[in-house]
């Protein structure tokens, strides 16, 4: 597998696996062309420093996979760094494979590159399957997270 940063050519796909699931169908529009916000959205993140949109291909060059890390620069832990992974999609064709794990071990050893302290998450309590993925992964329910939401 090669992870590599996202390209713009690259958004088409990455949407249509972040729409491929349950909850994405309910939140995400994907249609080529794709709608301009993506592409507006992907033009920030590339040029943010702390923003890693990433793609992972298999050897036949396909995008199998996504992820995007956010490097959070704060004060607290002696102005430590904290990784945040989100938007984690494996195609659904390719679900099941040992993949997911392999991102995640690639996203620590990132977080860990850029001195981070710790790498975070967030997934919905509506994917059990998920939560047990990162426990065992090792990740650990150590706070509660809550949201509002504006629109």
């Amino acid at each position: 597998m090669v992870f590599r940063k996202a390209t713009e050519k690259d958004l088409p796909r990455i949407i249509e696996m972040i729409a491929d699931d349950k909850l994405g169908k309910t939140r995400e529009n994907f249609q080529i062309p794709l709608p301009k916000e993506y592409v507006e959205a992907f033009q920030k993140i590339n040029t943010d420093n702390n923003q890693e949109l990433i793609v992972v291909e298999n050897k036949d060059a396909e995008i199998i996979g996504t992820l995007q890390l956010t490097f959070i620069q704060y004060l607290t832990y002696r102005g430590g760094i904290r990784a945040q992974i989100e938007a984690v999609r494996i195609r659904k064709d390719k679900r099941g494979l040992g993949i997911g794990k392999a991102m995640f071990e690639w996203a620590i050893e990132r977080a860990k590159e850029k001195n981070a302290h710790l790498l975070q998450l967030t997934t919905d309590k509506k994917r059990p399957e998920a939560i047990k993925f990162y426990e065992d992964l090792g990740f650990v329910k150590s706070h509660e997270g809550m949201k509002i939401h504006f629109k």
